[in-house]
């Protein structure tokens, strides 16, 4: 623990809320007698203080960016692979604590065990040390992504989601027809957007590209939460 808190710059004050943050849902379960809990309820709460933190800097730093590039960047620095290569950046395989299946089965190289871990320290940072703490880390590792990013704007929600999408191999993007009513003239649409045969956003417009977009656009939130 002591070689982390010198990679994070900061000295937990209760080291066991770092030690929950570290320790996966197959670890805790093995370990039940000893009444040790895992980091999903951190992750839950690091992935609210993500998203606050991210939201605010882009709202504050880019005062005529319009809500649709927001909601893309937004979406692009909290994905899982932008909260992967942070636990990379870290060295935070070597740190997790592991059940053994879990252990056996790549799981300190799993990308998901990984961003997860990175909500839940964001988490146990906040608790420990309140938000600017939190968002000394968010800064440090994730806004500073910003330098590199594009942040024009952009209105094209569909591209932006398939950008983020493929950044993930063997990741599947499709759009749905819901339903169509109406007049000729006055068509209406519903689309819904699946990713990895989940629905993550729904759609309406007058013609089924203007409800693609629409669609996308709500993906893009759903995936940012």
């Amino acid at each position: 623990m002591e070689e982390l808190q010198t990679k994070l710059e900061y000295r937990f004050h209760d080291r066991a809320l770092l030690l929950t943050a570290l320790s996966h849902s197959s670890y805790a379960n093995e370990n039940k007698s000893a009444g040790l809990a895992s980091n999903e309820r951190l992750e839950f709460l690091g992935d609210s203080v993500l998203g606050q933190v991210v939201s605010s800097h882009l709202y504050l730093s880019y005062p005529k960016m319009p809500e649709g590039q927001m909601t893309r960047l937004r979406a692009e620095l909290v994905c899982e692979q932008s909260l992967y290569e942070v636990a990379k950046a870290l060295g935070l395989g070597t740190f997790i604590r592991l059940g053994k299946g879990e252990e056996h089965t790549g799981g300190r190289q799993r990308e998901s065990i990984l961003a997860d871990a990175v909500e839940a320290l964001i988490a146990a940072q906040y608790l420990d040390g309140g938000i600017a703490v939190a968002t000394s880390f968010i800064n440090k590792y994730i806004l500073s992504k910003l330098d590199t990013m594009e942040t024009h704007s952009m209105s094209d929600y569909k591209t932006a989601l398939q950008e983020i999408v493929q950044r993930k191999a063997g990741q599947s993007l499709i759009y749905e027809l819901l339903s169509e009513s109406g007049p000729d003239h006055q068509k209406s649409f519903s689309m819904q957007v699946i990713l990895n045969d989940k629905a993550i956003g729904i759609g309406y417009g007058h013609t089924k590209k203007e409800a693609e977009q629409y669609a996308a656009k709500n993906g893009l939130e759903e995936i940012s939460k």
